[in-house]
């Protein structure tokens, strides 16, 4: 066995990977089971693999200085050959680990096992040759449970608590010691204590490191799994305010028709027939009553629930056209400006769940400016661009803050505030987004950006895309 004087000998491990935040492959599953949460967990394990890569090319440069610096410049005796093969052979490693995560997305827990297993044997091999258990660099060994501890599953993080161990203990058994030049044996100026000191400055910087940038991916990541978690809550209050919709639907569907044939009956009456104010208000009343059982049609419609109805073939111009108009036609607008300039026209199938997002739009500028709002269809690249003006007094701070929460608004009424949040959640499911912001002459302006890949009709977007590209 070698004496305590041994030298501190360049046996050092690729780093951990200090940018890679905790739970590689074993990021916990989201209780939503979303899609988002599959990608979060594919990009995490990737960016674990990267950091891997890059850190264990610093490890490379790193144990070459060392050694060089171990055999030139203290004197000391390496097996040169043997540890420059060693470290050929995990750069061959970590080239073949490159070239491979360039082409592949998905990293396994396995993988990252596997890549940590190398990089302990490649340590065990140069500590064998640079003194085996004597070298303070035997410490390093401490690093590679911890990254196993934050990267990997339970079971690979025990087994390499014991694969380190068994290396530990097979150092001290049978590696050969080193011949170390004579020299006092106190404070810096021995060679085993020097080295001890830059094993132990190595081992806490890197720990540093790594548990700060660790504690910053955490808070990354836990912010984006609660983003998904708020998300997937709106859209289960989504469907249940679909339920509670399609129920009341079915509910109102016989008094509306009640009421319609009471109405009808009163124009034939000859003292309605008499009054012309009384004839106007029944009129009003009747067209009022059509309008609520359109409103009730389109809801089950967009529930599926609707018979003798279906969507339609049309076109982006056209559809934007009639909601338009439909919506104009059964509102009291007074200076109202649509300006339809999405140019060469696509084919869709029309959409009730568009055709309402519009009319909320619509809705709640008409209700903040009554005298003058304004609506435009442009077109911007692949996407379709919404964009509604108006000239009222704006949006508070505090629902641009929260903007697409439920129940946000100042309308101070049990209920208000659902407008914009089914807006934001009809963009967002066919993959686009919604802006809002106050004018600086005043008013408020309200962008909805939708991908016109979710639109167009599947057996023409890519021609007419591909087009536009040209």
């Amino acid at each position: 066995m070698e004496s305590p004087n041994s030298t501190a000998v360049p046996a050092v491990p690729a780093p951990p990977a200090t940018d890679a935040p905790v739970g590689g492959a074993a990021v916990p599953h989201l209780p939503t089971g979303a899609a988002q949460g599959g990608r979060l967990q594919v990009a995490t394990g990737m960016r674990n693999m990267q950091q891997l890569i890059q850190l264990r090319w610093i490890a490379v440069v790193g144990q070459v200085m060392t050694i060089l610096a171990v055999h030139y410049g203290l004197g000391i005796s390496l097996p040169l050959h043997q540890m420059l093969v060693v470290l050929a052979c995990l750069a061959a490693f970590n080239a073949a680990s490159q070239l491979r995560w360039r082409a592949h997305h998905v990293v396994t827990n396995a993988e990252l096992f596997i890549a940590l297993l190398v990089d302990v044997g490649m340590l065990t091999a140069q500590l064998y040759l640079s003194g085996g258990a004597t070298n303070p660099f035997v410490f390093v060994f401490l690093l590679q449970v911890i990254l196993g501890a934050v990267l990997l599953d339970a079971w690979s993080t025990w087994t390499m608590v014991g694969v380190t161990t068994a290396c530990f203990a097979m150092l001290a058994l049978s590696a050969p010691p080193l011949h170390l030049p004579a020299g006092p044996g106190q404070a810096l100026s021995s060679p085993y204590m020097l080295g001890l000191l830059v094993c132990f400055a190595l081992i806490a910087s890197l720990l540093v490191i790594f548990i700060t940038r660790i504690n910053r991916n955490l808070r990354r990541r836990d912010t984006r799994l609660a983003e998904l978690r708020q998300r997937d809550a709106e859209e289960e209050h989504i469907v249940r305010m679909g339920l509670l919709a399609s129920g009341a639907a079915h509910e109102l569907g016989t008094p509306l028709a009640t009421m319609s044939v009471i109405l009808n009956d009163w124009q034939h009456m000859p003292l309605v027939k008499a009054d012309e104010d009384i004839r106007a208000e029944v009129s009003e009343m009747e067209a009022q009553v059509q309008r609520c059982k359109a409103i009730l049609s389109g809801i089950l419609l967009s529930a599926g629930e609707a018979r003798g109805e279906s969507s339609e073939r049309t076109t982006v111009v056209t559809f934007f056209n009639q909601v338009v108009a439909q919506w104009r036609a059964t509102r009291p607008v007074k200076a109202f400006v649509y300006e339809n300039r999405f140019g060469h026209d696509l084919p869709i199938v029309s959409d009730a769940a568009i055709k309402q997002m519009i009319h909320n739009v619509l809705d709640n500028a008409l209700e903040a400016s009554p005298h003058w709002l304004m609506f435009e269809v442009t077109r911007h690249g692949h996407d379709l661009v919404l964009t509604c003006t108006d000239a009222g007094p704006g949006f508070a701070p505090r629902i641009l803050a929260q903007l697409g929460k439920p129940y946000q608004s100042t309308k101070g009424r049990p209920g208000a505030g659902l407008g914009l949040f089914l807006v934001t959640n009809v963009a967002r499911t066919l993959g686009g987004g919604v802006q809002a912001r106050n004018k600086t002459e005043g008013g408020a302006l309200v962008t909805i950006n939708l991908p016109l890949a979710a639109l167009v009709l599947q057996e023409e977007e890519d021609e007419q895309l591909e087009d536009d590209d040209d």
